[in-house]
């Protein structure tokens, strides 16, 4: 009689596998981690792999075993920032009260600049490249968002419940303001004094200026 087999729980090495799998997605998330702070800092022609590696505190060759070029840890930066950078602007609600949303959705976006500043670095730095690793998901999802949500602005501003305003350069000029705060918070922080919070009554401006451009 042949002896039974091993339950496949008890092979060697099964148990092995899953912290080695925990290991790896630790130090991948140490390099993408360590990636964001340099290329938010030096951009992406100014940024190194020995830069990132040492700043995730690994070796050069541990971080080539997870990502072969920095073309490829840049890539994979933007794709995680991507999805969430549309976020602010679907939650604009066609069926809410005009201005309520437009200052909601300023609101969120500079919520997202204190929150995620290196992030919104990142993406500067690529837009002022030439967007060459982002262009297809400008030209096709962004503007595809931005050109939806500028029609229920211009309908809202047709129907006389906002003031007559080019819902494009609306919603360009939210971004301006409110990614400025992260992108330039060292110029700021300069002319402020230091400790100052670039943030400090930011919101609170913006929601003065915008109600005022938005009153019918």
């Amino acid at each position: 009689m042949p002896a039974p087999r091993t339950p496949p729980a008890e092979k060697p090495g099964t148990q092995a596998r899953a912290p080695r799998s925990r290991i790896q997605q630790r130090n991948r998330e140490l390099i993408l981690d360590a990636a964001l702070e340099v290329f938010s800092t030096h951009g992406f022609r100014g940024a190194t792999l020995d830069q990132i590696a040492a700043q995730a505190g690994l070796s050069k060759p541990n971080l080539l075993y997870y990502f072969d070029s920095k073309d490829t840890v840049h890539r994979a930066l933007l794709t995680r920032l991507l999805d969430s950078w549309l976020d602010p602007l679907r939650k604009l609600d066609p069926m809410g009260e005009p201005q309520a949303e437009i200052l909601s959705y300023m609101r969120r976006k500079l919520d997202m600049s204190r929150a995620y500043p290196r992030e919104s670095r990142l993406f500067a730095n690529e837009i002022l490249q030439g967007a060459p690793r982002i262009e297809a998901f400008i030209s096709n999802d962004l503007r595809a968002l931005v050109d939806e949500k500028a029609q229920v602005i211009a309908g809202w501003a047709g129907a006389g419940r906002i003031a007559p305003v080019d819902p494009h350069h609306l919603i360009f000029s939210i971004w301006a303001l409110t990614q400025h705060y992260a992108d330039f918070a060292a110029q700021i922080g300069m002319i402020r004094g230091e400790g100052h919070d670039p943030f400090s009554g930011a919101g609170d401006f913006l929601d003065h200026l915008y109600a005022r451009l938005l009153a019918p």
